[in-house]
């Protein structure tokens, strides 16, 4: 009779236990870098940068080469990365503002969906609660050491969706050197000086940091979640180098993304398909079995994660419109197939940002070595002022000029697709009801560039001996 029992229960139907119950949808893990471009790390072209942990998110699961942010500044792309809104929707254009009223975040559909949701560093510009948050960590530093402590002693009965934010390489960047200045490789388009070689070696040595501690975030989570879980790793937008940060040339608003799902991501994929920042939650929504918002700007790629489809946009929208104080000068673009047309709204204008302007250690010092170097060298010179003055329209041929050097805006054999990417861009920007203003008067071409001097910030006493 005793056995006969037992047969019964186990013919019963299975209710699970809360282990069982959170496998049914996947862990979700997102790790951030700060400040990062695509052709900065090692999957895409960097023969100096070491980055093995995105060497291992490679070979096991999906990197995108034309993932593209919203815009190339901290707030607007992370609004638009928590909102799946493009700037001119969800308010925050400039740096450093806050959203509209009212504007709606996605990580509590996921919340409703029965998700725990942890953020650790910088998720949220300002290192602001968003809603949706179980827990919030603003630490910069040690995000591992911090995500470890929260779940030893958090216990959690529902899936979780772990953000991480790591600063760097966030200006200001370390003073350590992993690399030797005289032997690493920059960009085809900056100007070649001492003091800019150190500063790269510098920025290099925070992407290395940051790998390394993408690389524990992964391994806790593959130690807590076993095969049960998706890891995205990206970044909000380009280094803040010249022609990077703040502005709308691929080396600014291009940036890695890469996908690990084991056993439903094919591993070792790329794909060339076009996404954009503002997918990347409303796939995650997606793929955890929820319904995505049809009034949002973003759309899930999931079928391209999933191997069924191989293309996702055939348009990329981009944007800017600067800070505060340093850059007051609004961009916009649009990339259909190979080519890219930028509209530089205020050609009467100067460009800038906190790297010429402030010329400071860790950031912008180099700017002092460009400047020299432009009063006796005509390349250089030429450089400098493609940097701080901009025609109104740009068109480039991604394919064969890459680093967006050669305007053909002006080249009468390019002239019906000039026409076609103005009249798409300017239908774009009046759906999106965007004014296309700086949000307040430029520094006009017609006056000297003026240099802000900020003063040193105090610093606070240690507190007395006890």
């Amino acid at each position: 009779m005793k056995v006969l029992i037992l047969i019964l229960i186990a013919l019963l139907p299975h209710q699970g236990t809360a282990e069982s119950k959170k496998s049914t949808k996947p862990n979700i893990v997102i790790f951030i870098s700060d400040d990062l471009g695509r052709l900065d790390t090692s999957i895409h072209g960097s023969n100096d940068v070491r980055t093995p942990t995105m060497d291992q998110l490679a070979a096991g699961g999906m990197t995108f080469d034309n993932a593209y942010v919203a815009s190339p500044a901290c707030c607007p792309s992370r609004f638009s990365f928590l909102t799946g809104l493009m700037p001119a929707r969800h308010g925050a254009h400039p740096n450093h503002s806050p959203v509209k009223p009212g504007t709606k975040f996605l990580p509590p559909i996921l919340k409703k969906m029965g998700y725990h949701i942890a953020s650790f560093g910088k998720v949220a510009h300002g290192n602001r609660d968003f809603a949706g948050m179980d827990f919030n960590e603003p630490k910069k530093t040690g995000m591992s050491v911090e995500v470890e402590k929260y779940f030893s002693k958090t216990n959690i009965d529902s899936p979780i969706c772990l953000l991480v934010g790591d600063r760097r390489p966030h200006v200001e960047w370390t003073k350590e050197m992993n690399y030797d200045p005289k032997k690493v490789t920059l960009p085809s388009f900056f100007i070649d000086t001492q003091e800019t070689r150190e500063h790269w070696a510098r920025y290099l040595t925070d992407i290395e940091g940051m790998d390394e501690e993408m690389g524990r975030v992964l391994k806790f989570a593959k130690q807590k979640f076993g095969d049960n879980f998706i890891f995205l790793f990206t970044s909000d937008h380009g280094g803040q180098w010249p022609f990077g940060k703040w502005n709308l040339y691929d080396y600014g608003t291009r940036v890695p993304l890469q996908v690990y799902w084991p056993g439903r991501i094919e591993a070792g994929k790329r794909t060339d398909a076009m996404v954009s920042w503002v997918d990347i939650l409303p796939t995650l929504i997606d793929l955890s079995g929820g319904k995505v918002p049809s009034e949002i700007d973003g759309k899930s790629f999931a079928d391209v994660l999933l191997g069924t489809k191989k293309t996702h946009r055939d348009k990329i929208f981009t944007t800017n419109t600067g800070d505060k104080e340093m850059n007051i000068f609004p961009i916009r673009s649009v990339r259909m197939g190979k080519y890219k047309y930028i509209h530089n709204l205020r050609p009467d204008a100067y460009h800038t940002n906190h790297s010429d302007r402030l010329r400071s250690d860790g950031r912008g010092a180099y700017w002092y070595s460009w400047y020299a170097a432009a009063k006796r060298d005509p390349i250089a010179a030429a450089i400098v002022k493609r940097y701080h003055t901009r025609p109104e329209f740009e068109l480039f041929d991604l394919e064969k000029d890459p680093n967006e050097i050669n305007n053909l805006a002006g080249n009468p054999q390019h002239q019906a697709k000039l026409v076609e990417l103005r009249a798409e861009l300017k239908r774009w920007t009046t759906t999106q009801g965007d004014d296309l203003q700086p949000h307040r008067d430029p520094y006009l071409t017609s006056a000297p560039i003026p240099e802000i001097k900020r003063k040193p910030k105090k610093k606070k006493p240690n507190p007395k001996p006890q």
